[in-house]
């Protein structure tokens, strides 16, 4: 399984988490789960993290069968209305830079 993470280093705006979270579920999330080839998505919101790391508000993973399966998404229509959106709540609740990361997922259970 391959995934591309989305990573949103930065910062919400004061006193706006609540309105980042809710606008990133109800405006984006939909967006996201309509690009093609998708199995899962995975919208993580951060809640703590050590002293001096950097800030990542959220963490978007989404997993696809196959690197052609993201090559596809990614050149897809859905994935330019998912830009869209993505960039509107943005402008309203988030200052920093999205940068993403393609991985390959060797899942083991205990």
């Amino acid at each position: 399984m391959i995934t591309r993470y989305a990573l949103f280093e930065g910062r919400v705006h004061d006193g706006q988490t609540d309105a980042f979270r809710k606008a990133i579920l109800d405006e984006v999330l939909p967006k996201w789960k309509a690009f093609p080839g998708v199995l899962a998505v995975r919208v993580t919101f951060a809640e703590s993290r050590d002293e001096g790391a950097p800030e990542y508000p959220l963490i978007l993973a989404i997993s696809y069968p196959d690197l052609a399966a993201v090559e596809t998404a990614l050149a897809s229509p859905a994935r330019a209305e998912g830009k869209a959106a993505t960039e509107a709540v943005l402008a309203r609740f988030f200052t920093g830079r999205i940068h993403h990361h393609i991985t390959t997922a060797h899942e083991y259970t205990a």
